[in-house]
C-alpha cells in the first residue's frame, strides 16, 4: 500500500481499485462527474467517462459499479462521503442524487446521513417556472454498522445562549427552575429542570447539523467551480483518524488531496483524465509548499 500513498493515479476507477489491497482505506470522499454536464476527457471523450451515459439509469448503474469497486478497499470501520448534483431535462428535475443513494442502499451500503450543501453564491438562473436551485446533496454512507466517526472533531458553537438563539422570550423556560415543559425525553434531566441549561450541552459544542452553507470553490487551474475545501473538511476530520488514508476515486482538480494533506491524512486519488491527474498533482504540491512531491509516473499503464 505504501507505494500508492499520496499519489494521483491515472485510469478507470474500476481498474485501479483492483491494484490496492483490501481494507486499506479509512474514508472515501468524492464528487463524481454529474450526469449530462461537462466532458473531462477532451473533445473525443472516453467511453468509460461518467456523465456521458445516454440515460439516467445507465449513469446510476455505472456510478454504482464504480463505488462498489472501491468498497473492497474500505475498512469495515470506513465511511464514504458522496457529493452529487442534480440535472434538469425538459424542465424536469431528474432526482439523480437520491436515485443513486437508493441504488447504493440496495447494494448494501448503509446510508447514515443526507447533508444539504447550501451554496450562498450559487449562479443566478433565468428560470421563471421554479425556484433557483442553490443546493446539492452530500451523502454519508458506512461500510458496516460499526464505523469510525469523530463527532467532537466537527462540533459547532452552541447558539442557545447567544443573540442568535430563537428560544428567548416567549418560550419562558431559560434559566428558570421547572421551566422546561417536556415530560418525555427530558423529564429526567435535572439540569434542565433546575434551570441549568448550560450544564446540559456538550462543552465542545453542539453536534454538527445537516445543512452546510459553503460557497462554491475556485481554483485558477480549472475553468469551472471546484469541490470546495470547506465542504469536505468535516468529512475528512470526522470520517478518518489522524494519519489515516483518504481515497477520492474521482480526484478531479485535487481538492481531496489538498485537504487530506493539510489535516494530517494520507490520500490516494484516481482520475480518468490525464490532464486532471497533472492538474491535481501540481495543485497538491503547491498547496504543501513542495513538501509533498508526487510521482509523475502514475498512469494506467504503469505498474
Amino acid at each position: 500500500m505504501v507505494e500508492y500513498l499520496n499519489r494521483v493515479l491515472h485510469g478507470d476507477t474500476r481498474d485501479l481499485a483492483k491494484r490496492l489491497p483490501a481494507a486499506s482505506i479509512d474514508c472515501i470522499v468524492t464528487s463524481p462527474p454529474y450526469f449530462g454536464h461537462r466532458k473531462y476527457t477532451g473533445p473525443s471523450g472516453d467511453p468509460r467517462e461518467l456523465g456521458r451515459q445516454a440515460t439516467v439509469a445507465e449513469y446510476v448503474r455505472d456510478l454504482t459499479d464504480c463505488l462498489n469497486a472501491v468498497r473492497r478497499l474500505l475498512k469495515p470501520s470506513g465511511t464514504m462521503w458522496l457529493n452529487l448534483g442534480d440535472t434538469y431535462r425538459d424542465g424536469q428535475l431528474l432526482s439523480i442524487p437520491w436515485r443513486t443513494a437508493l441504488a447504493l442502499q440496495d447494494e448494501g451500503w448503509q446510508l447514515r446521513s443526507d447533508v444539504i450543501w447550501h451554496k450562498p453564491n450559487a449562479m443566478p438562473h433565468s428560470a421563471k417556472t421554479r425556484p433557483t436551485h442553490d443546493h446539492e446533496y452530500l451523502f454519508m454512507f458506512s461500510n458496516t454498522g460499526d464505523y469510525f466517526y469523530d463527532a467532537d472533531a466537527i462540533r459547532e458553537p452552541h447558539v442557545t445562549f447567544t443573540e442568535a438563539s430563537r428560544m428567548r422570550g416567549g418560550r419562558n423556560h431559560l434559566g428558570k427552575r421547572g421551566g422546561t415543559p417536556e415530560v418525555g425525553k427530558n423529564a429526567g434531566n435535572s439540569n434542565l429542570h433546575d434551570g441549568r441549561w448550560d450544564q446540559a450541552f456538550h462543552p465542545k459544542g453542539r453536534n454538527k447539523r445537516t445543512v452546510w452553507s459553503v460557497p462554491l470553490g475556485k481554483f485558477r487551474g480549472a475553468h469551472f467551480a471546484v469541490f470546495p475545501e470547506k465542504l469536505i473538511e468535516p468529512c475528512i476530520s470526522a470520517g478518518s483518524p489522524s494519519g489515516g488514508v483518504v481515497l477520492d476515486p474521482f480526484m478531479g482538480a485535487g481538492t481531496t488531496g489538498v485537504v487530506s494533506a493539510r489535516l494530517g491524512r494520507h490520500f490516494v486519488g484516481f482520475d480518468l483524465s490525464r490532464e486532471y491527474v497533472d492538474i491535481a498533482t501540481r495543485r497538491i504540491e503547491e498547496s504543501t509548499a513542495g513538501q509533498l512531491r508526487l510521482p509523475r509516473v502514475a498512469s494506467e499503464d504503469a505498474g
